[in-house]
This record gives C-alpha cells, sequence and structure tokens, in this order.
C-alpha cells in the first residue's frame, strides 16, 4: 500500500506539474487519431522461444485514441504464460532463479484480460501512463491439462519518452520503466501457492520497449 500511495503521489505531482508549468496550455488537434502498439517481447517470444520450459508465450496488443495532444485512453489485450511467480524482484534474484529452476512451478499459470490504459503527455515525448487489466487465470500442469481458474486485477505505471519515427512521424518507439502491482491474486493450487507466498504483490522498475504505428 505504501508502494502504490508513493506511486499515486508521483503520478498526480507529474501531471500537475505539466499542466501548469507547460508553455502552451492549450490542448490542440493531433495529426493521428489512432495508434497500435505492442512490447518487443512479443515477436521475439513467438519466432525464437514459444515452446521452452521458460517461454512465457506473451501476446500483447495496445489500441489507443488521442483525445488531443495530452491525453490518450486505450484498450489492452494481454495473454501471457507464468512458469515461476511474478513477483520475484531483481533483487531476490529473479535472473538467477530462471536459469537454476529453483522457483518453477508444477505447471503453468497462463493469464489473459482486456483492460483500459490512460496515457498523459508531460513535457516534449516524456509520458506517464497507467494501465488496468483484469484476468482471468488458468492453472495446468506441465502436460497442459487444467489444475483451476482463478481472478487477478493486474495494474501498471509507466514512464517513458514516445519517439516518432518517419518522414510522417506514423511510425513510433517507446523505451518506458514500469512498475507493477496486482490484487485478489489469492487462489493458486498446491504446487503453485508454496511459491506465491514467498514473494509480494509488486515488481519495481520493469524496463520495456514498445513499438507502434499511427494512423
Amino acid at each position: 500500500m505504501k508502494n502504490l500511495l508513493t506511486i499515486f503521489l508521483l503520478f498526480s505531482t507529474l501531471s500537475a506539474f505539466a499542466q501548469t508549468n507547460s508553455p502552451v496550455d492549450k490542448e490542440t488537434e493531433v495529426t493521428h487519431k489512432w495508434r497500435v502498439s505492442m512490447p518487443y517481447l512479443v515477436p521475439d517470444e513467438i519466432i525464437f522461444g514459444w515452446d521452452k520450459r521458460t517461454s512465457i508465450q506473451m501476446v500483447e496488443l495496445h489500441v489507443k485514441r488521442n483525445l488531443d495532444d495530452k491525453n490518450i485512453i486505450g484498450v489492452k489485450f494481454a495473454t501471457w504464460r507464468l512458469f515461476q511467480p511474478m513477483g520475484i524482484t531483481w533483487w531476490d534474484g529473479v535472473v538467477d532463479k530462471i536459469e537454476s529452476g529453483t522457483e518453477y512451478y508444477d505447471g503453468y499459470l497462463r493469464e489473459t484480460g482486456i483492460g483500459v490504459t490512460y496515457q498523459r503527455m508531460l513535457w516534449k515525448g516524456l509520458f506517464a501512463s497507467i494501465e488496468v487489466l483484469p484476468q482471468i487465470q488458468t492453472y495446468t500442469d506441465l502436460d497442459g491439462n487444467k489444475i483451476k481458474n482463478g481472478f487477478k486485477v493486474y495494474n501498471s505505471y509507466h514512464l517513458g519518452y514516445h519517439v516518432s519515427i518517419g518522414k510522417k512521424k506514423r511510425f513510433f518507439i517507446e523505451p518506458q520503466v514500469h512498475v507493477n502491482q496486482w490484487f485478489f491474486d489469492n487462489n493458486s493450487p498446491e504446487g503453485f501457492k508454496e511459491f506465491d507466498d514467498k514473494y509480494g504483490n509488486v515488481f519495481l522498475f520493469e524496463p520495456n520497449l514498445y513499438f507502434g504505428i499511427k494512423f
């Protein structure tokens, strides 16, 4: 809760600063109203690692609408497969645990959902955004046989920079860092629960790179 409050206050402060100190207070029309984007990890997973034990089999797609030159709303679809707890942080040794396999589930957890996003342009290409993604969870064994279902609300808070590319500025990339937090994730079966209980429901400072097109 303390982390969530800190993030909320930071987001509010940045948004207020952008609105009160921007040299152009008037919001203007934009050339491209719509945009579609995905994280770089999606094609990497599909092409190089879909069937690996440690593959998260991730598909994520964003469709967004520019309300004006500062406010962007959108819909997010995402599905991924977890082979170990999402709450293992950098300082817990998340990379080492992937390589050693010491915290692997006795199966897989598939999470799929459709949610909403809000992105606020702060200064030039700098932006902050929040995403709320309700998810249906499906627990399976290693052979893909279903064990049980669950539910989770996955939230993420982003700070990044938008870079337009090309003559008409239709293409773009968005390097960013996330803070991820989830709720109601308390229905894990045996073989999963023992690992989930060891870690929290927040993952700090996840780097990412999104690419997309505007039209």
